[in-house]
């Protein structure tokens, strides 16, 4: 995913609503207020004074012109826009850059399914047979080299996990992709301390046969690419 324009560095000064952040850009050193798309806890990117990057939108619609894409961490660039990750699996995917996913004949995006849910993706084989793909995105970083996830409490995260174990049940596929935004962690393993009934959850939908894979991306200010596997850690 090659970012259309080039990204607007600056400096955080907070993150707050969420979905808002206060930036001085390093240009002109005007402060602005960039949308936030991320509605983690964003555990260890947020500290005021961070290098972050953004997108800019000629689209006079929007209230707020900038986005904030990529935060400097630990000395890497860490993807924090959640908008990217079905995508970047999507050209993953596409690419046959997961393995185990690599042999379908059409590929869905927002597919109804379960209990009024709809699927990240939706693979479809030449013979008609379905796998349910569910993305999740990885920026969490508290022992070097260790991505983590959820970096918060996410319910609705579960509810995914037990939906696509009824799909296994009813016959078809399901796989959960945990995407890596950062290319510093090479292995993956829950936040049982964060959220343990997500871990529970976890636990059940892999007893289930749900297939659990994650995936790294190497980033920078022009674009970002998940192009390598990431060991999962069930501890």
């Amino acid at each position: 995913m090659r970012f259309p324009a080039p990204l607007v560095s600056g400096r955080l000064v907070k993150r707050y609503k969420r979905f808002l952040a206060d930036v001085v850009l390093d240009e002109s050193g005007e402060e602005i207020t960039a949308h936030c798309a991320n509605p983690g806890s964003m555990l260890g990117l947020n500290a005021p004074g961070a290098r972050v990057w953004l997108s800019r939108s000629d689209n006079p619609a929007r209230k707020l012109k900038f986005s904030w894409e990529l935060v400097e961490a630990d000395g890497a660039l860490v993807g924090i826009n959640t908008a990217h990750p079905n995508g970047l699996v999507e050209e993953a995917l596409k690419a046959g850059r997961i393995e185990a996913l690599s042999r379908f004949a059409e590929l869905k995006r927002e597919v109804k399914y379960g209990r009024n849910s709809r699927i990240d993706i939706l693979l479809t084989g030449d013979d008609g047979a379905r796998t349910y793909v569910e993305v999740k995105n990885v920026h969490l970083m508290r022992e070097g080299g260790l991505a983590e996830f959820p970096d918060s409490v996410t319910a609705r995260g579960a509810k995914h996990l037990v939906e696509m174990g009824d799909m296994v049940a009813e016959g078809h596929r399901a796989a959960m992709v945990y995407l890596v935004q950062r290319p510093d962690c090479d292995v993956l393993r829950l936040a049982r301390d964060i959220d343990p009934a997500y871990g529970e959850a976890f636990d059940t939908a892999r007893e289930r046969g749900v297939e659990i894979h994650a995936i790294g991306c190497s980033i920078s200010p022009e674009e970002i690419i998940a192009d390598r596997h990431v060991r999962i850690d069930e501890g």
